[in-house]
């Protein structure tokens, strides 16, 4: 399973990030409240907006997943966790352009 959403066959589609799991605009017009939203929060329903490219937290200690909304610490998307591999590629990346003298 791959923990960066959108990648893969298999990734996690209940992301604990209100924009994702919240419906559109286009689909849902009227204003949702901060107590409405809850309903979503809840809801055993996919994300409507897939986050193509958040990590999430992943596997706890016994190499387990829940893909559940509510389960925060693997299924929120975080700088910390993200930032890390942000760092990575950009590493990596300079030093392709470089090696190809760009």
């Amino acid at each position: 399973m791959s923990y960066m959403v959108g990648f893969g066959q298999r990734y996690p589609q209940h992301i604990h990030h209100r924009g994702s799991s919240l419906p559109s605009v286009a689909s849902h017009p009227s204003p949702i409240s901060c107590g409405n939203g809850f309903q979503y929060l809840y809801s055993g329903s996919p994300n409507p907006n897939i986050l193509v490219g958040a990590i999430v937290g992943g596997p706890d200690n016994k190499d387990g997943f829940a893909d559940d909304r509510n389960n925060y610490q693997q299924s929120e998307p975080t700088t910390y966790i993200n930032a890390a591999f942000v760092g990575a590629v950009a590493f990596f990346a300079g030093n392709i352009n470089a090696a190809h003298g760009n």
